[in-house]
């Protein structure tokens, strides 16, 4: 039997009937279905802030920026603080249960996240119960922010593709911003917002798609995905000052 190839990005890859999961895989957690008790004040468990990252098939971009974004909070912030951001992703035509692209793998292994963090991943399809409660949503690219609003337009004042939000939160006045990690990354988002068309978008605001390219081509969006993201993780967690005495 012929299988059609399947349309990913702006790319064809070959077609499959079915995409399971690898041995052991584990779909990310679901923005808004839990709670994590961070900071118990007054007996008061604190929401933890929800970002998702979309692409297209959710193979390549959205998972690298999820991974890269865990592992940049982490070594920032340490596990327990880092649990308070909650990074997931999807893809507006998901290549649903398939694991992290060998290419994009590939992008990943200076940072060590080529091996069991890529293999555990399963894609997913945006829908309805991925969005609910996320707090910032960022595409790839201006289409996918285009496409999740068509979808949920109610997302409008909390969707911006990565490289513009990074563009944008670079902006922000650091010391306007709240102490709480959570409360900060709040306030960044609506800060983000106002400040929405002050300032020229590039030509390609892009993450470019590379399925189907080089390796050189996974390597460069992997490195846009990741200065990118640097630029966010340090508006939404500054770095401390270091102590001496």
């Amino acid at each position: 039997m012929t299988i059609a190839p399947q349309q990913i990005g702006d790319r064809e890859i070959p077609g499959r009937q079915t995409f399971l999961p690898p041995a052991g895989a584990v779909r990310p957690s679901r923005p808004g279905r839990h709670r994590i008790p961070t900071q118990r004040g007054d007996d008061v468990i604190a929401e933890p802030f929800r970002i998702l990252f979309v692409c297209t098939g959710n193979i390549c971009r959205s998972p690298t920026a999820e991974l890269l974004t865990r592992h940049l909070l982490v070594g920032r912030l340490g596990g327990r603080d880092a649990a308070r951001v909650q990074v997931a992703s999807a893809g507006v035509r998901a290549v649903v249960g398939a694991s992290v692209h060998p290419g994009s793998r590939a992008g990943l292994a200076p940072w060590g996240l080529d091996g069991v963090h890529s293999e555990r991943f399963a894609a997913r399809q945006l829908e309805s119960s991925v969005v609910d409660g996320v707090d910032l949503v960022l595409g790839a690219s201006p289409r996918h922010r285009s496409a999740v609003l068509e979808r949920f337009p109610e997302l409008l004042g909390k969707t911006f593709s990565l490289r513009e939000f990074a563009r944008l939160a670079a902006l922000v006045d650091a010391e306007s911003l709240p102490a709480d990690l959570v409360q900060r990354a709040q306030v960044l988002v609506g800060q983000a917002r106002r400040l929405r068309g002050t300032v020229a978008a590039p030509d390609d605001d892009r993450i470019p798609d590379p399925i189907g390219g080089t390796p050189e081509e996974f390597q460069r969006a992997t490195a846009l995905t990741f200065e990118a993201l640097r630029a966010v993780v340090d508006a939404m967690a500054p770095r401390r000052p270091s102590v001496t005495r």
